[in-house]
């Protein structure tokens, strides 16, 4: 694949096409790798009017202070902007057009380390492509255990996390979503996130008041990708959901300790898994064009949802 640099336009910003994708022209690439990137960037033009933003808590489940914290937003030099000061969880909504939903539904986890979230390229561009292919994308912003002076803790992320799965089964009718098609996607430290939800779950409270904690907070798939985990860690069961693992081997953390364990756990109990290691792409790559073979991890992801029976096979 060839990649020109171009000038990221201010009406291109504003249509929500990701300004990494912005920033570069196609010069030549697989017809069907083109393909899918058009129809991301036109995914990102059908929702110029911005997608919705729904609140996981009431006022009264958060912290006394937590409705007038305000999110602290900064903007790298590759226009890819970080989230921290979270007080108030939420998830941004990005649905694909009705005649193209599949029922499908993702809860998409950013990385960041618990200091911050990695909101563009491992949030709301992965959103928009789930969109492009006919699955509505969660993105959650969920409280941080290790930003600088947080009273959370990481089991305070991992309840948002199952507060996402569970708003989803509420409102599948509204979002044309399947209850049983829902899962969970994590990025780094939202791969924990992942790796935590799939194995660490509950069937809900069926007298609860609150309709949502009445619903399952076990997703249907889980895609971990170059999850913060010491893969061992984890509990495995013969009812663990299906998953999908990405890493690359040159990887800061290495593979035989994060998604090594974790895989061998799954399929030693039977749980249907794939895993993919990469030889370049480092940590955090996200979803981002790059020369490297790993960018194409989208791709596979999309044939293992097909392959899964989540998704038509193409």
């Amino acid at each position: 694949m060839c990649l020109r640099e171009e000038r990221t336009s201010h009406n291109a910003r504003r249509a929500g096409i990701p300004a990494v994708y912005n920033r570069w022209t196609i010069t030549a690439m697989p017809r069907r790798t083109k393909a899918i990137l058009i129809s991301f960037l036109f995914a990102g033009l059908a929702s110029a009017a911005g997608p919705d933003v729904v609140a996981l808590w009431p006022p009264s489940a958060l912290r006394p202070d937590a409705m007038s914290q305000k999110e602290i937003v900064t903007e790298n030099a590759a226009h890819e902007h970080t989230v921290t000061n979270i007080h108030n969880p939420t998830i941004t909504v990005y649905l694909p057009p009705k005649e193209r939903a599949t029922g499908v539904a993702v809860v998409i986890a950013p990385g960041g380390g618990h200091r911050f979230l990695s909101i563009d390229h491992e949030g709301y561009d992965v959103g928009k492509w789930f969109a492009s292919i006919g699955v509505a994308g969660f993105v959650l912003k969920y409280r941080l255990a290790r930003a600088e002076n947080s009273p959370y803790k990481i089991d305070d992320a991992w309840h948002d996390t199952q507060r996402a799965i569970r708003i989803i089964r509420a409102r599948a009718a509204e979002w044309n979503v399947n209850p049983q098609k829902v899962g969970v996607l994590g990025f780094s430290a939202g791969g924990e996130l992942a790796a935590m939800a799939e194995t660490k779950y509950d069937a809900g409270e069926a007298g609860a008041p609150d309709v949502v904690e009445r619903q399952s907070s076990r997703p249907d798939f889980a895609v971990l990708m170059y999850p913060g985990i010491n893969g061992a860690n984890y509990t495995v069961t013969k009812d663990t959901p299906p998953t999908f693992l990405c890493q690359a081997d040159n990887d800061r953390q290495d593979a035989t300790r994060t998604v090594l364990p974790l895989y061998a756990a799954l399929k030693a109990n039977g749980v249907p898994a794939e895993l993919h290691i990469f030889t370049h792409g480092g940590h955090g790559f996200g979803i981002r064009p790059s020369r490297f073979p790993i960018s194409h991890w989208p791709e596979r992801l999309q044939e293992w949802m097909a392959d899964t029976g989540l998704l038509p096979k193409q």
